[in-house]
């Protein structure tokens, strides 16, 4: 199943994917909640409900016309993962970590797809970054390797948009991870079960004016989906409608010589194999 998330008047609705179209799930199904993370932490079954859906004379909607949104507005957690590509970690003059370099995004951070994406008045060092977004969709603790997989609901595409400058006034990075408008997520959440275990073997591109900046693949990853659910469900609780953002391959901006630093009227996209093409301009802030 593919599903997107998409703004109506003041509220977004969870939108489910029938080629071009889009169905507005809760009108079919009333039984699902309008929002996403509701709808998973409800335990309703999405699956059931979709596949009637589909079934169903339901009104289908161009999704050319739709305004979208991040396909979760409001995540309960939002978990990054840096330098989980070794090639982007040796770019950086770093070592493979030996644990996972986490970090926390904000939901204030996060921009819908196609939207303009913010240059912040302080800071002309804007990069992108192509990342895998995990949704979660079972909540779970001390997760194994053999079980983590488990709890994913799907994947979908997401840019760490990151302001180098104040990324590297701390150690910790996270001031650099999160002014406004600088999360693009979506535009199309796929279930699990429509990809390689894990979303391994896909192929992941960023593209900056139509020039391809990164390209690599999911298998590069040092930490896979399931290994990452197990380190983090070692020391929190994952819930249904938290997002674990994967990390990014070689190519950033920062690391060129000379660096490449997105500006306004730039158009960036990153596409992973098999999910779909999230497309953004940047602007600068007023």
């Amino acid at each position: 199943m593919r599903f997107t998330t998409f703004r109506q008047g003041q509220q977004d609705r969870l939108g489910l994917i029938d080629g071009d179209k889009v169905i507005d799930l809760n009108l079919s199904q009333p039984q699902v909640s309008a929002d996403l993370r509701a709808a998973l932490r409800s335990g309703v079954d999405l699956a059931a409900a979709a596949k009637a859906a589909l079934a169903s004379d339901a009104t289908r909607l161009p999704m050319s016309s739709l305004q979208l949104s991040p396909i979760i507005p409001e995540p309960g957690k939002i978990v990054c993962l840096g330098l989980n590509y070794f090639d982007h970690a040796k770019e950086g003059g770093r070592d493979k970590p030996e644990y996972p370099w986490f970090f926390l995004r904000s939901a204030s951070s996060l921009l819908a797809p196609g939207a303009k994406a913010l240059r912040p008045r302080v800071s002309t060092r804007l990069d992108y970054e192509a990342e895998l977004a995990v949704v979660i969709g079972k909540t779970v603790k001390h997760a194994t390797l053999d079980n983590a997989l488990d709890a994913v609901f799907g994947y979908s595409c997401f840019n760490d948009i990151s302001v180098r400058d104040y990324q590297k006034k701390t150690p910790q990075w996270t001031i650099g991870k999160n002014f406004d408008r600088t999360g693009p997520f979506g535009p199309v959440l796929v279930t699990a079960d429509e990809l390689p275990p894990g979303a391994t073997e896909l192929r992941i591109q960023a593209r900056l004016n139509g020039q391809v900046m990164q390209d690599a693949n999911t298998r590069d990853m040092i930490w896979g989906v399931a290994e990452t659910i197990k380190l983090l469900s070692e020391c929190m609780t994952l819930e249904p409608g938290d997002l674990i953002v994967m990390g990014t391959p070689a190519g950033v901006g920062q690391a060129r010589t000379p660096p490449v630093w997105m500006k306004q009227g730039d158009v960036v996209e990153i596409e992973i194999e098999n999910i779909g093409v999230l497309r953004n301009t940047i602007e600068d802030e007023a």
